[in-house]
């Protein structure tokens, strides 16, 4: 049997790529007893790696001209729909997914659409329906994930395959600490750490508020921001807050040295809202080497063991969670240590490679024998 593979790859700035890159390395090691994977070839079923930006433009084209499985990393559409399609072809798709009696909620939708990152109406509408229903199967990687493609598709096949971890080359601690000293951070300042593409539902304002409240109880900690903006408007919004001397901000890093910053992370904050039913890579990534990780409450963490996870519920209490939650970790580090190991043991039992790779290849065989 031979999978054909599209996805963006590295040096693409997404998590996609990261994530595609360790899989295709796991599928080839292990298909040697049941056959190849090759990337841009059709093979004898195809793995499309479908998320919400354009650089899947051509993939998502070519998933419903040739369908075989999709492997969904955003169980919203929505934006990707947004910034590929023009208005009358944006509001023909809307009345695709929903009929035709939602014709002006579209059209509203569009006109508004410089709001859609952060305002919950176009998460609440995925735009799923399409490559649901044209696929042959959808991988998902989360509860919340499946349930949004059935709602969309009653009749699709979704599989419910873990978000693969691969583990890095060890850093050794000598090195984390020498790291540390080179950035000025003293033995147990709280290292509070944001990774990846910068947009507002990410919740970065919300950190900072909660950050000035860590900061005004004298509270040593500092904030950690490794990525790019990916709206403009929120770039200009918080560039002020950002030449604060408590919060290092580094732009988008690449493998080696996201690695070196996670080291010295004691705390990373994913928060997700509104949510778009994907399963963070970073996420998986820091829990995987045995770093505390505060999620957003939902059902796309719903599998992860509550000692493994802090959990912060969004809405009126979110500051006052994240807040205490971030005093709490720099008074007893041991405790963000012990919610790491937890969470490296979780995700070495359910997200390792070669277990992942089993399940996609499991997917694959279904379908060609």
């Amino acid at each position: 049997m031979k999978i054909g593979f599209y996805s963006p790859l590295p040096p693409a700035h997404t998590g996609v790529a990261d994530y595609s890159s360790a899989l295709l390395r796991a599928l080839r090691r292990y298909g040697t007893r049941y056959g190849t994977v090759q990337p841009g070839s059709p093979g004898d079923i195809a793995l499309y790696h479908i998320g919400n930006n354009q650089l899947h433009r051509a993939i998502y084209r070519r998933a419903l001209e040739n369908p075989g499985i999709t492997v969904l990393h955003d169980a919203v559409l929505q934006h990707f729909f947004l910034g590929s399609l023009d208005r009358d072809a944006y509001v023909n798709e809307f009345v695709y997914n929903y009929g035709e009696w939602v014709r002006d909620c579209a059209h509203d939708l569009w006109t508004n659409r410089a709001r859609s990152g952060a305002d919950p109406r176009y998460f609440q509408f995925p735009m799923l329906k399409r490559i649901a229903e044209t696929s042959r199967a959808v991988v998902v990687h989360n509860p919340a994930a499946a349930r949004i493609v059935a709602r969309h598709a009653p009749s699709a096949k979704i599989v419910e395959i873990p978000h693969l971890f691969e583990p890095p080359p060890e850093i050794p601690l000598a090195e984390t600490l020498r790291f540390r000293t080179e950035l000025g951070l003293k033995p147990r300042t709280l290292v509070v750490a944001v990774f990846g593409h910068l947009r507002e539902s990410k919740r970065l304002h919300i950190l900072l508020r909660a950050m000035d409240r860590v900061w005004a109880s004298g509270s040593d900690a500092v904030l950690l921001i490794a990525g790019e903006f990916a709206s403009s408007d929120l770039d200009r919004a918080l560039a002020p807050r950002l030449r604060d001397p408590r919060i290092l901000h580094t732009g988008y890093l690449r493998e080696s040295g996201f690695w070196r910053f996670a080291s010295i992370t004691d705390l990373c904050v994913n928060l997700r809202y509104p949510a778009a039913g994907e399963t963070s890579g970073i996420a998986v990534r820091m829990m995987g080497i045995g770093k505390a990780v505060a999620c957003t409450e939902g059902e796309e963490i719903a599998k992860i063991p509550e000692n493994a996870c802090i959990r912060i519920d969004a809405g009126a209490t979110e500051i006052d969670l994240l807040a205490e939650t971030i005093g709490w970790l720099a008074a007893e580090p041991e405790v963000a240590k012990q919610i790491g190991e937890n969470a490296a043991k979780y995700i070495v039992q359910e997200h390792a490679p070669q277990q992942v790779a089993e399940k996609f290849w499991r997917a694959a065989r279904g379908f060609v024998l």
